[in-house]
């Protein structure tokens, strides 16, 4: 499995106040999306989100997003070594993603951009 990078999840109060900071920091234009409800903001290494409590609640639980070349790839390597697949693979606006818990019980998000 490669992994091609990582995004740091962010939930925030008001999305439209922090996007700029960030924009500045990562020295880019965001790419806004919604899904189920919560508003995403994608900024360099950066996905902030914002939206109903109940959601976000949910979402602090995936310790970051893996970029990865294979969802089903990860998917064989992750529950070869013992991961529990929580939720996916499934289509998503960005590509199909998959939730993992990793033996130690923390939980990441694999992501690709194959549609």
């Amino acid at each position: 499995m490669e992994i091609m990078g990582a995004s740091l999840r962010i939930c925030v109060d008001d999305l439209e106040t922090a996007v700029p900071f960030y924009e500045r920091l990562a020295g880019g234009r965001a790419l806004r999306f919604e899904r189920g409800g919560v508003q995403v903001a994608a900024i360099g290494s950066f996905l902030l989100m914002s939206g109903p409590e109940a959601e976000l609640e949910i979402l602090r639980k995936v310790t970051a997003t893996i970029a990865v070349k294979d969802v089903d790839e990860a998917h064989q390597v992750l529950t070869g070594l013992g991961a529990r697949i929580l939720a996916g693979p499934v289509q998503t606006p960005g590509g199909r993603n998959l939730l993992a818990m990793h033996p130690d019980g923390s939980v990441f998000e694999y992501v690709d951009q194959r549609g």
